[in-house]
């Protein structure tokens, strides 16, 4: 005789056995890495391993000073890092000045050559091992920079997913789009700074110290080169936070 065995008993010897596989598993926080920028890291929470972060702003606007920022700390916290410099534009001694670990930097010139940057982009994020990787397309115009094919930023998106590398693109303009997790849009003020030395006639003001209090300092870093930032950040998924949009003036002591 046969036995029979009710849908209920099966129910109860799956889940007996499989329980686990059923549980609904809690998301981790993903893992960061500092822009070397406290007043950044309290808005943004780092830039995100695994995926893409797009920087972009008018030139002078201070994504150089924030791409040297990010590859300064890196290098100098056992990360080994690689800047794609499109157009050449690293100044090595004044990179190192700022704080930037050059035997921790795999340095790639492409002369100006967008495809060559994006070949060695891929390359790079293949092989592994980074902890940042830039690729620096500021010099692109952006709407040039937005003709560049959606499929190479999907590509990027794919390879670096589940890694513990950073994207960084540094651009003129928005051109990742939705394939990056965390975009950040620079803009700077006018800022005038006042003068080293005061007057010692307290009658006589230095008349560019009624337009900003900020004085000149011999050792600018890079909160201090921040000065007078406005900052706009846009996040998309996987990271499941907010947008916001903040403007802070930093001062070194």
């Amino acid at each position: 005789m046969r036995a029979v065995i009710s849908k209920s008993e099966i129910e109860s010897e799956v889940a007996k056995r499989f329980a686990t596989a059923f549980n609904l598993q809690e998301k981790q926080p993903g893992a960061v890495v500092s822009t070397g920028i406290p007043e950044v890291d309290s808005l943004t929470g780092g830039l995100p391993r695994g995926a893409i972060t797009e920087i972009f702003g008018a030139a002078s606007s201070g994504r150089t000073s924030f791409m040297i920022s990010a590859l300064a700390y890196a290098t100098t916290h056992e990360e080994v890092c690689a800047l794609i410099d499109t157009n050449d534009n690293l100044d090595p001694a004044s990179a190192a000045e700022a704080g930037l670990n050059l035997e921790q930097l795999l340095w790639v010139r492409c002369a100006a050559n967008i495809e060559h940057a994006f070949k060695a982009t891929d390359l790079l994020l293949q092989g592994g091992g980074f902890g940042i990787v830039v690729l620096d397309i500021g010099d692109l115009v952006g709407t040039e920079a937005r003709r560049i094919i959606s499929s190479w930023w999907y590509r990027f998106r794919r390879v670096v997913e589940n890694t513990p590398t950073t994207l960084l693109v540094i651009a003129e303009d928005s051109c990742v789009r939705s394939c990056a997790s965390l975009a950040l849009k620079l803009n700077r003020e006018v800022d005038v700074w006042s003068s080293a030395s005061q007057t010692s006639d307290p009658d006589i003001l230095d008349p560019l110290s009624l337009v900003t209090p900020h004085p000149i300092t011999n050792n600018p870093t890079h909160s201090n080169l921040f000065r007078s930032i406005q900052l706009q950040i846009t996040r998309q998924k996987p990271v499941h936070l907010g947008v916001g949009e903040a403007q802070f003036r930093a001062r070194a002591i």
